[in-house]
């Protein structure tokens, strides 16, 4: 794992892509990655194979930084796969970055992950004590020794054996010289969908959005438990796990994924609408008008707005042209991380009554500082809806908020937390009205983060490697 951070808000997790039978499957895993950049900020990648050669190109950076018209011409194939991370497992370094590619007999195997393994730790000292040799941090590259395993197997042999030893999340691209395999966790933890180019080629992906920006027509979800390969145009699925239940993050559904994607069989702009009307319903507030801080509560504030009939307006206005860095402000400028991206509305502001729609609270830290600006401003009062409950447990499945130390609702009541971020009120969506937003039941999804209660107990070396960091 990779060593704690001062979280402001939930980090992003990772988002694949991979492109079968297209001349250009390298530039349009680059647009797929585009649509996806919001799922990784660190580093990016794509490994192409012409049937012949493999080739790769990543680095850290965003994806427009990381690649060229030059570097994806010198990766041209038919074949690619493509990785955008934020690390969950393994540090922030370049060894780390995806896809990792190997060559073992003369076969050569690429893997682009998303999600975490929970018995990592487990399976990774049980391969070193059979003589692997690692050469990253990722729990990825647990895929490959196990593959290279079982390499005088059949491609689906040895499938079928090296994934039914994994636990935990997994929505995972491999790629050979003349196949692409994509491969969902039994619980289906994590989003992947497949769809169809116009020459008839496949594209899959993390979100739907992917499809959308290079025109693919979306044709389903990759099942839970499924494993699909694909060569040329045609597709053939691998089914190696009993039927399990269902266990989609929902946190999906509340922060991570984009508002035009579909996942889990729903759109996400819709859901979080939704969220927004039910909490309107459960937490009816007394105030001048709606807003949220953009762009994390932008959806859920227009569903209370609507449904409350209190209007919609944007109290603080949002830089969209902040840059990953920049100069550093002096030790005098306080809290200008926050206002260099928010700024407030000062007339506006001026002796209302503002109700401030969230998505999530995490540590607060961030809320604290922006609900103080509104103040300065000269609100009368602050009051603040969240569109889910409060995150109180640890996520082992790929969302980095691994220890409860980073959580402010683990150890505080809602009034306490009030008190802290400085608000006149704070409600939480409940966790019935969060499941009523998707459509869908509570056997549908893992909702550890809120109510403790785990798919999969991670191996006790697993829990402690994520609890013992510096």
């Amino acid at each position: 794992m990779q060593p704690a951070q001062q979280l402001t808000r939930p980090t992003h997790e990772c988002g694949v892509c991979g492109i079968c039978n297209h001349e250009d499957a390298a530039k349009l895993t680059y647009f797929g990655l585009y649509a996806l950049q919001h799922r990784g900020q660190e580093s990016a990648g794509i490994v192409s194979s012409d049937g012949e050669k493999v080739r790769m190109h990543k680095d850290m950076g965003l994806v427009p930084e990381v690649f060229s018209e030059q570097n994806l011409s010198a990766i041209r194939g038919q074949l690619a796969i493509g990785h955008v991370r934020y690390s969950t497992t393994g540090g922030s370094t370049i060894v780390n970055t995806q896809p990792l590619l190997v060559t073992h007999k003369g076969n050569t195997l690429a893997v682009a992950h998303n999600g975490n393994l929970t018995n990592s730790v487990t399976l990774r000292h049980e391969l070193e004590q059979k003589g692997s040799i690692f050469q990253t941090g990722m729990d990825s590259e647990i895929v490959l020794h196990l593959m290279a395993r079982a390499a005088d197997r059949s491609l689906d042999e040895a499938l079928a054996t090296s994934f039914t030893e994994l636990k935990g999340a997994f929505s995972m691209l491999l790629m050979t010289r003349e196949s692409i395999i994509a491969a969902r966790d039994p619980h289906g933890f994590r989003p992947l969908c497949l769809g169809r180019l116009n020459n008839g080629g496949i594209i899959v992906a993390s979100e739907s959005c992917a499809l959308d920006l290079i025109g693919a027509h979306y044709e389903r979800d990759i099942e839970p438990g499924e494993i699909l390969v694909c060569s040329g145009n045609t597709m053939r699925s691998i089914f190696p796990w009993p039927k399990q239940r269902s266990s989609f993050c929902i946190f999906e559904q509340v922060y991570f994924a984009r508002p035009d994607s579909d996942i889990y069989g729903s759109n996400v702009y819709e859901i979080r609408k939704r969220m927004g009307a039910i909490l309107a319903k459960e937490c009816p507030i007394d105030g001048d008008f709606v807003m949220p801080f953009p762009d994390s509560g932008n959806y859920a504030a227009i569903g209370y707005s609507q449904a409350s009939g209190i209007p919609l307006e944007f109290g603080v206005i949002r830089n969209h042209y902040v840059g990953r860095t920049f100069i550093q402000p002096t030790q005098s400028m306080r809290d200008f991380n926050v206002r260099v991206k928010l700024n407030p509305v000062r007339s506006f502001l001026m002796g209302k009554r503002a109700i401030i729609v969230e998505d999530s609270i995490i540590r607060g830290t961030t809320g604290k500082s922006r609900v103080q600006s509104l103040r300065e401003a000269g609100a009368a009062e602050v009051h603040m809806v969240v569109s889910c409950p409060p995150t109180r447990h640890p996520c082992y499945y790929g969302i980095d908020f691994p220890s409860p130390k980073e959580l402010i609702a683990t150890d505080k009541s809602i009034r306490e937390i009030a008190r802290y971020l400085g608000l006149d009120s704070l409600h939480y969506l409940s966790l019935e009205g969060l499941v009523e937003a998707t459509g869908k039941s509570f056997q549908d999804y893992c909702l550890a983060c809120y109510n403790g209660d785990y798919p999969i107990t991670p191996d006790l070396s697993f829990q402690k490697d994520a609890f013992d960091q510096p």
